[in-house]
Formats: structure tokens, C-alpha cells, sequence
């Protein structure tokens, strides 16, 4: 799943052309014929049948046949679609922009990655001091001339001597990982084999390094010293967590105490904290092992920061002497506030803590004592993230954006307590001309739930606006404000965005979280019907000018309210999505997310998520709306079966005439590094798909 608050830009979408002046409802399709090899399950009771198991089978000469020609049904209709000319050319300019990351310092070095605006892929590049000159050290060119493979920095070790990078393949979670000497440019001979890597920390001395993997059994922690065999590399912690666990470690800054944290699967009630002296190679000691709640934790100076909702739903920021870290010797630093706090950086001898204020952020800093000694000015109500800097420097870096303001990254600094632009992207977009708005309805148990609105200045509310509707809702992650090529697009096409802030996110603190999970999914799903059902109320839209789209957890959320109010909407583009909920958990990283929904394995979880399992409740002869479903064979999250066996049941179901189409790409994945030529080509289907569902004006 995708944990943090956005998706990629270019990553996701796939659509359909249609064929010039005839309308999804004026043209049957013929859909490829889908055998029917029903599998009968018995589950607490509970016959289930499944008519598609065999698609599940990825490599099978059958699965690849089916898969062809629904890709050749695709292209079939996208051959005549008119108008991609122009929106290409639209597109090249909104992407087509030099683009540069949030910097990494280490001795002196900023280390970063960047893409010009004629390059298809992000290179990572180092700089002397912040006025020094740009040199790059990895260019993607270099590893893979097709560009199917993207590289990305993994660590860079402290004084700024080696750099550690990742290359992922197709999208694919899992990499391989490349050590390069910065100085000389040469490269150990240890090129860690690929795998899901959790984390990855270089030692003082630069001789070795601990990172954290994921195999069969679980997430496993080692020590590995460059230039041996990685098969001798040494277990430092995790025999016996179960794949359900997730567990990343890191060394403190002044690189003496390795850090490690159990999490009790992707978005779980409860974390583990464990550490080691590692100056004094002593053993693995528990910090927090048996309290249910969530901890985020930094060690700066001997003491351990944690952000945790412990007591505390909005959450707090506790501190543990390490020389007596029991826990009835903590203090607490910050208190719980009105408003759930988002993250805990340390840097410049400062604490900055990430505010979520009515779904807007907010920085403030604090002393290590918890004294508030200042706040962040932002240029607007939007998102910051990635608040990051060094505890003994002297700066910190963050990004901003909102829907109408692209991203900027700043460069903090904590003596004078100002921002300086650190690089913006440049995209032509008029962002005067629209408007943002923050509005409430009240959801179907009378919760009040907010949605933030984009559209043009002097917008009628006659009930006929094409309106993007879309939401995540789960895994704590929030959806706050932030600029997007795709929403820029979808604006200057005459649509209207309409996002929302779903339960099972973290916009109001934990209690917002779990309401949207386990036993109360529902809820997500309901809000954002309650969404729909606003939007048409007052006028904005109505059904027939209504689309949505989500991926991932929102893919679920797609297919859940496409099978309870298929009604409600024209179009729904669907992507990487989860759909089979009895079966998810049998799949790829599925077991780190039973903490969030549940388990059919479990007789009582399996009551209330077999409720709305959204490929158990296709019904034959409702009529359904346009769906297009994206995924593919990349995917090494969410297994691109859950897509498979939904278009297959959705076509042999469905009483309308609307398509249901699926988009599958052999070398595209849910972890991004894609090409921009692909993202673009990408963009384009997306818009050609919902313009000519929704009947925009191109």
C-alpha cells in the first residue's frame, strides 16, 4: 500500500479513447470471453464461489492469453480517440519542468536527486556547501538505457563519503542496493541482491552498515561488513516476528545507539521500540514492548523522543533518559493539543513538530525541553512535509504545496528563524484563476466530515459540472492539500476536484483512524458516498457529470462504492487496487495489512469484511458504470490478481452498456520511477478516458 499522504503524479492512472462522435452507451463491446472455472470455498460456514481463481495464476499461459486481449480490446478503441494531440502537447508543458528534491546533508555535501525538464528520469546529484557547484553521481541513463529502471538515494553515510542508492526495476518494491565511494566514484564490490529493504544505516567508520529486510517469514534486521559475503552477514534482531510485523532500524546521529521499531503491521494500533549500544556492540534491550499504543521515535543527546498517542489520541511528545529509560521515568515534552499532531523532527537543537490544523499544516518549534520558541511562516493554508535536518546543524528543510501552488522546497534556518527557497517547480499553471475551498457535510451517522473543493473562479452551481471526486481513507494516512500535474489538467479541462478527508485517515488524530477500520470500514465508505450525495444536493454535479478515482486502499474504497451505489457515478478509474478481501491477505504484502482490515481467517472479522468485499457483491444485470482498473505485472504490493478477477467479473455481469476495461502494463508497478514519456502517455489516456465519459468539452 502506499502508506504516506500522496501517490506520484505520473503514476496510476491508464484510460481509454473512444471512438469519434459515439458514446459509451451507443457502441456495445465486445468483451473477450472469460472461462468460468468456479472454486467453492466453505468459510465459517459460509459457501463462497469464485469463478475467476485461475486468474490469480500471473504466469499461466491462460492468464497471459486473457490478459492480451483485453489489452487489445484497449487499444482497439483508443486508435480513433481524437483531441490526444492536443492534450499532449498541454501535458509536455505542465511536466516538462526541472524538478529537484529534498537534500540530504552529510559533511558539508547536499545530496539530492533532480530531474531537468528533458530528462525522463530523476539523477542523483551531490554539492559542496549550498553555493557549491552540482556534480551528478548517478545518472539513470547509465544503468539501464531502456529507462525501466529508476534509482533513488537509500542512505548517505555521515561524512558524506559513500552514498548508498537503490534500483528499482518497473516499480517494483523490491531493489537492489549500490554503494559508491562520492570521492573517487567507485563502487564496492557488495551490491546488495534484491529484496524489499526496510532501511539502511552506514556505521561511523564507514565499514559496514545495518539494514533492515523483509523475507518470507518476516522482517529481519542485519549487520553487514562491506567486503565479506552477505551470506555471513549478522542477525541482530527479529527471529520469531511473523510476516505480520514490519521492522526498520536506524543509528542516532552521533551513530552510538542502533534504533529499532517493530511495527505491528502497515498502519497498526501498536508499535515496539527496541536499542542497541552499538559503540559497546551491547545487546538488543527493550524500550516499549507491551503498551498499545503507536510510537515514533528519535534519539538525540542520550535522550529518546517518542511521538506517540499513548493517552493521547491527538498524540504527544514524550522523553526517555536512555541511561534510565523505563517508562515511569518519562516526561512528557508536548503535550496533546485541540489538533493531532503529524510528525516530530529534531534539528539545529530544536524540536519542529508538523500540526494538522482542520486538514492544513502548521509548523511549530520547540525547545528540547518542550518550551515553543517560534513557528514556520508558510506562504499559504497547504501541506509541508519532509521536515528534515541534522540535530548538531544548523538548518532544516521542508516542502510546501497546494492545490493551486506547486511544490516548493525550503531551506530553514534556525538562528534567524526564515525560510529561503531552496527550488520550486515552474509549472505554466494559472493558479489565480481557480479557488480552493474547505466545506462539511454530515456523513450517514451524522458525523461531520470535511472535503476540500478546486475550480475555477466564478464556478455556476447548476448541477452540471464534471466533477473528480476521490478520497484514501485509511492506513492513518491524510489527505491534505497539495498540487498535482493531474488535478492542473483536469481544472484547465473545465473540471472540478473534490477530495476528501474520509475516516480512516489521520486528519483528526487516531480516533479518526479507527473509525475506518477493522469493524468500522464502513464508514469510509459511507463518507464518501455522503460526499457524492452532497455535491449533487447543492448543485455542484449530478450523477451523470460525476467520476471517480482512488488507488491502493482507495482502490478498495472504489470498488466498495461502485458495488453499493453503482447509481451515483458516470466513470471510475480504479488502480493497483484491492478487491478480493477474502483472499488479500494470502498475497504478496497483504499480511502487514490485517492489522488495518482484518482477516477472513478470523470468524469475526470475516463477517464484516465479507459485507463489502467488493468482487462478492457484483450482481448480475445492475448497471454499472464506466470502470477502467490499472494495474500491473510490476505490482509487488498489491497483487494485480484483485484487477484480473474484477474486470473479468464485472464484464460478464454488468446490465448497462458502460465499458469496464482494464489496463495492464508488464513493466509498470506500485512504487513509481516511471519514465515522464510513459507518465505522460499515462495522463493523456486518463483524461481522453474521464472527458469522454463525462462529456468534457476538449
Amino acid at each position: 500500500m502506499q502508506y504516506r499522504k500522496k501517490t506520484s503524479d505520473l503514476i496510476g492512472f491508464f484510460s481509454i479513447a473512444i471512438l469519434l462522435g459515439i458514446t459509451s452507451c451507443e457502441k456495445k463491446i465486445s468483451y473477450p470471453v472469460t472461462e468460468v472455472k468456479t472454486v467453492t470455498d466453505t468459510l465459517h460456514g459460509t459457501v463462497i464461489e469464485d469463478p475467476y481463481r485461475w486468474l490469480e495464476d500471473q504466469n499461466s499461459p491462460e492468464t497471459r492469453a486473457w490478459i492480451e486481449a483485453q489489452t487489445a480490446l484497449l487499444d482497439s478503441l483508443k486508435r480513433e480517440f481524437p483531441g490526444m494531440d492536443k492534450i499532449r502537447r498541454r501535458l509536455l508543458e505542465l511536466i516538462k519542468v526541472d524538478v529537484t528534491g529534498i537534500p540530504t546533508e552529510a559533511g558539508g555535501k547536499y545530496f539530492y536527486s533532480a530531474r531537468s525538464k528533458d530528462e525522463e528520469l530523476y539523477s542523483i546529484y551531490v554539492r559542496e556547501g549550498l553555493e557549491g557547484p552540482e556534480k551528478k553521481l548517478v545518472d539513470p541513463r547509465q544503468v539501464d538505457e531502456n529507462l525501466t529502471r529508476s534509482v533513488e538515494i537509500q542512505a548517505v553515510s555521515d561524512n558524506g563519503d559513500f552514498l548508498a542508492y537503490n534500483v528499482r526495476e518497473a516499480g517494483q518494491d523490491e531493489v537492489i542496493v549500490k554503494i559508491m565511494n562520492v570521492n573517487s566514484g567507485h563502487y564496492l564490490d557488495d551490491i546488495f541482491p534484491k529484496a524489499y529493504y526496510t532501511s539502511l544505516d552506514f556505521t561511523r567508520d564507514n565499514k559496514g552498515c545495518y539494514y533492515g529486510r523483509m523475507e518470507k517469514e518476516g522482517s529481519r534486521i542485519y549487520f553487514h561488513r562491506f567486503g565479506t559475503p552477505f551470506t555471513g552477514d549478522r542477525l541482530i534482531f527479529g527471529e520469531g516476528y511473523d510476516a505480520q510485523k514490519y521492522i526498520s532500524a536506524s543509528l542516532s546521529e552521533d551513530k552510538k545507539y542502533l534504533m529499532i521499531v517493530v511495527y505491528h503491521g502497515a498502519g497498526g494500533l501498536k508499535t515496539e521500540v527496541w536499542l542497541k549500544d552499538v559503540s559497546k556492540d551491547g545487546p538488543v534491550k527493550p524500550i516499549v514492548t507491551d503498551i498499545e499504543a503507536q510510537f515514533s521515535p528519535v534519539i538525540v543527546d542520550n535522550k529518546m523522543y517518542f511521538l506517540t498517542d499513548w493517552k493521547a489520541p491527538n498524540k504527544r511528545v514524550l522523553a526517555a533518559d536512555l541511561a534510565k529509560p523505563a517508562v515511569e521515568n518519562w516526561l512528557e515534552i508536548i503535550p496533546e493539543k485541540e489538533f493531532p499532531i503529524e510528525n516530530l523532527s529534531p534539528a539545529g537543537g530544536k524540536l519542529f513538530v508538523e500540526y494538522l490544523e482542520n486538514v492544513t499544516g502548521h509548523i511549530r518549534i520547540f525547545s528540547p525541553q518542550g518550551e515553543l520558541t517560534g513557528e514556520v511562516a508558510l506562504p499559504a493554508l497547504g501541506s509541508v512535509s519532509g521536515m528534515y535536518g541534522r540535530w548538531a546543524g544548523k538548518e532544516a528543510f521542508y516542502k510546501f504545496s497546494t492545490y493551486t501552488i506547486p511544490e516548493t522546497i525550503f531551506r530553514f534556518d534556525v538562528s534567524s528563524g526564515k525560510s529561503f527557497v531552496w527550488s520550486e517547480k515552474k509549472v505554466p499553471f494559472a493558479s489565480n484563476d481557480y479557488e480552493v475551498k474547505q466545506v462539511w457535510f454530515t456523513s450517514q451517522d451524522s458525523t461531520r466530515v470535511p472535503m476540500f473543493l478546486v475550480y475555477k473562479k466564478g464556478l455556476k452551481l447548476d448541477g452540471h459540472n464534471p466533477t473528480l471526486l476521490t478520497g484514501y481513507g485509511g492506513f492513518s494516512a491524510s489527505m491534505t492539500p497539495y498540487f498535482s500535474v493531474r488535478y492542473a489538467m483536469w481544472l484547465e479541462m473545465g473540471g472540478m476536484l473534490a477530495e476528501v478527508n474520509l475516516r480512516g485517515g489521520s486528519e483528526f488524530g487516531e480516533a479518526w483512524h479507527r473509525a475506518g477500520m477493522l469493524e468500522s470500514k464502513q464508514n469510509t465508505f459511507d463518507d464518501f458516498i455522503a460526499a457524492a450525495e452532497w455535491l449533487i444536493d447543492n448543485k455542484y454535479t449530478r450523477a451523470s457529470r460525476l467520476a471517480l478515482f482512488g488507488g491502493s486502499n482507495g482502490g478498495l474504497l472504489m470498488g466498495a462504492v461502485l458495488t453499493q451505489r453503482p447509481e451515483l457515478f458516470k466513470a471510475i478509474v480504479c488502480t493497483y487496487p484491492l478487491l478480493d478481501m477474502l483472499r488479500y491477505h494470502k498475497f504478496l504484502l497483504g499480511p502487514l495489512w490485517v492489522s488495518e482490515y482484518g482477516s477472513a481467517d478470523n470468524a469475526e472479522q470475516f463477517e464484516y469484511i465479507y459485507k463489502y468485499s467488493p468482487y462478492h457483491h457484483v450482481k448480475k444485470g445492475v448497471s454499472y458504470p464506466a470502470v477502467l482498473f490499472i494495474t500491473g505485472d510490476g505490482d509487488t504490493r498489491v497483487d494485480p490478481m484483485h484487477a484480473r478477477k474484477m474486470t473479468a467479473m464485472l464484464q460478464a455481469r454488468t446490465g448497462s452498456g458502460n465499458p469496464i476495461l482494464l489496463h495492464y502494463e508488464t513493466a509498470i508497478g506500485h512504487s513509481g520511477g516511471l519514465a515522464v514519456s510513459k507518465g505522460i502517455e499515462q495522463e493523456i489516456d486518463m483524461q481522453s478516458f474521464l472527458s469522454w465519459q463525462l462529456g468534457l468539452e476538449l
